[in-house]
């Protein structure tokens, strides 16, 4: 098997890394299947890291950085990689900001240029900075119309009390109508720098060369400070929290979280077979493994409550975090079902899991599940550059390669531990939207 190539587990080869004199890490992994090359550039900066009043101002950010720089014009910005039939794109969510492109080989140093330009001179002009208010305003409107999303919304916001995790990544309207264009510019300027970011090139190239392109790009940027790194620390919960939201809508929706582990902590892998056991399993990436369905029919949580009546579709999140986070876990009501017997239909199972874990069977089924998602969100350089930069930017280096080990370690006794650590009522939120 050649050296950079995704082993059958799922696991990653460690890719070559080097640290310019300014501090921005680069990581480069070869992959000659084809001739294309993905260009990821991570910063260290998301919804967690936002002072009171500036919620949303990362996200706001992210929208802005695709406007123009001071050397390239906001209408060139995306022909860049159009031209090479390539594509685009970014992101932004609670530990980081992440902005892609996919496209031939002979790109790279295009590709390279908008990364460097988008670092350093971005513009901020006040009247783009103005009508990107009005979008971001309009689509977090949009998403308080989704019933579905509201209650995930209010569900995280009452799960924490202190951790800046409670504010959701899109951030709150008063705090968006307030910003000003200068909040906003500090804020790029503060965490956008050499010193925060890691930059990662997947594809045809030689190592040696792209390490080569990316000093010639991004050396002569000044290295800047190192943001403060987010210091709040979530007090233990001491007792159930339960939220009752009451709309007009057609379905009911049960929302059920928990405290849960970050990516570092000896009890991820455990919590991510659990999860497999009780919903199906997604896999790690969150750019890509989220869009279609997880295999269920067998999941703990789907015998209980779609095959016995009381919802129309269950799913599970627990995902890899830089500070301890949530298990959430949704429900929708079947038809008929008042959405208060979905919910004691779910806390009874669950209450039951915390009791009683679940079968060796179960646990060894998630695993098999696990290894299979890890094996099929490697299929691409994009999806490689994603899961080397995600890991990269939350937990560090070689947190992603050993993930497959540590999954195939897991035992029964493992997952009963955690079940009984952390599905506990009193580590619990429970929300639930009725619709009227």
């Amino acid at each position: 098997m050649p050296t950079n190539a995704p082993a059958r587990d799922g696991a990653l080869p460690a890719p070559r890394a080097a640290v310019l004199d300014n501090g921005l890490k680069v990581l480069v992994q070869e992959a000659h299947t084809a001739p294309l090359v993905s260009v990821w550039c991570w910063y260290r900066v998301g919804s967690k890291d936002e002072p009171p009043g500036l919620t949303g101002a990362s996200h706001w950010v992210e929208h802005m950085n695709f406007k123009g720089t001071a050397g390239i014009p906001a209408d060139e910005f995306k022909e860049l990689i159009d031209r090479f039939g390539g594509f685009w794109n970014g992101y932004t969510w609670i530990d980081q900001t992440t902005y892609v492109e996919t496209a031939t080989r002979d790109a790279l140093d295009q590709m390279l240029f908008m990364e460097a330009e988008r670092m350093d001179r971005c513009l901020y002009d006040a009247k783009a900075c103005e009508s990107e208010r009005t979008v971001i305003i309009s689509e977090l409107q949009g998403g308080e119309n989704d019933p579905d999303q509201l209650l995930d919304i209010e569900v995280t916001a009452t799960a924490f009390k202190a951790h800046p995790y409670r504010h959701p990544t899109i951030g709150w309207v008063g705090d968006l109508r307030a910003m000003s264009r200068d909040e906003l510019y500090r804020h790029y300027r503060r965490h956008y720098t050499p010193a925060n970011a890691t930059l990662v090139i997947v594809g045809d190239v030689a190592a040696d060369d792209a390490l080569r392109r990316a000093e010639r790009r991004f050396g002569a940027i000044a290295p800047g400070i190192e943001p403060t790194p987010v210091r709040a620390l979530e007090p233990e919960q001491t007792g159930e929290r339960r939220l009752h939201l009451v709309r007009e809508g057609t379905t009911g929706y049960l929302k059920v979280a928990y405290h849960a582990p970050a990516a570092g902590d000896t009890d991820f892998a455990p919590m991510l077979v659990l999860d497999a056991a009780l919903t199906g399993a997604k896999g790690l990436n969150v750019w890509a493994s989220f869009r279609g369905p997880a295999p269920q029919r067998r999941a703990r949580l789907y015998r209980a409550l779609v095959d016995g009546g009381h919802a129309s579709a269950v799913s599970g999140a627990f995902v890899a975090t830089a500070h301890p986070y949530l298990f959430m876990l949704s429900a929708t009501a079947r038809d008929g079902t008042p959405v208060e017997v979905l919910r004691d239909a779910a806390l009874a199972e669950l209450d039951d899991v915390c009791a009683n874990g679940v079968t060796d069977t179960d646990v060894e089924r998630a695993k098999r599940q696990l290894r299979a998602r890890l094996v099929l969100e490697n299929d691409s350089i994009t999806n490689i550059g994603h899961q080397i930069g995600f890991f990269e930017t939350v937990a560090g280096a070689g947190v992603l390669q050993d993930l497959p080990g540590r999954i195939a370690a897991v035992t029964p006794e493992d997952v009963a531990r955690v079940a009984a650590g952390y599905l506990t009522a009193s580590n619990r939120t429970a929300g639930w939207f009725e619709p009227v």
